[in-house]
């Protein structure tokens, strides 16, 4: 499947609707949807995004997912299954997030936490340190289990599996990810 540059902008401000369900134990936190995301309607879909590769090799789930295509009923139910979760701190899609505005991240931190109350995750990964620190006015975070709770759920930040974000691979990705998957009782 592919898309043409037109194409591909004629998503551009779309909404996804989130992955999760009752169960989740980890949710995931992506900066907002890519253009190509939004044309798939599946999260991380980006062709080379390392996200369902990143979370196959920390065991967080036991196959890999191809989400380039869209995602099927099968690999949407293996997420739910395990109890991963995703969502994003902006709702829109955006072609790079720096197109996205300090205040849509606050407002996705609000947000983010009416997400947490509701579905109560063992743990949250925010993937990205810049909109984390946008969206809750931590200027000095690093990546990591933070110091801060949403309600009383852990926080970690981690790396964004994006290609803009070259200097991390698929195994130091997996690292950071199996950090909130361990305190989520997903891996050992």
């Amino acid at each position: 499947m592919g898309f043409t540059r037109a194409e591909l902008e004629s998503f551009r401000d779309a909404v996804i609707p989130d992955l999760v369900a009752p169960g989740c134990r980890l949710l995931f936190v992506g900066i907002n949807p890519g253009l190509w995301t939004a044309a798939t309607g599946a999260h991380f879909a980006r062709p080379g995004n390392r996200f369902y590769p990143a979370l196959f090799r920390a065991g967080i789930v036991d196959r890999l997912i191809d989400a380039s295509s869209g995602m099927s009923d099968a690999d949407r139910d293996h997420l739910l299954e395990r109890g991963v979760g995703i969502t994003n701190l902006a709702p829109r899609a955006t072609a790079r997030a720096d197109e996205l505005t300090d205040e849509e991240l606050r407002e996705g931190g609000r947000h983010l936490a009416k997400v947490v109350a509701e579905f109560r995750p063992r743990a949250v990964a925010v993937a990205g340190i810049t909109a984390y620190r946008a969206a809750f006015g931590r200027r000095k975070a690093k990546a990591g289990r933070q110091d801060d709770t949403i309600g009383d759920v852990p926080l970690w930040v981690v790396p964004n599996p994006s290609g803009l974000n070259a200097h991390d691979t698929v195994d130091s990705l997996a690292r950071a990810y199996a950090e909130p998957a361990r305190a989520a009782g997903i891996v050992p």
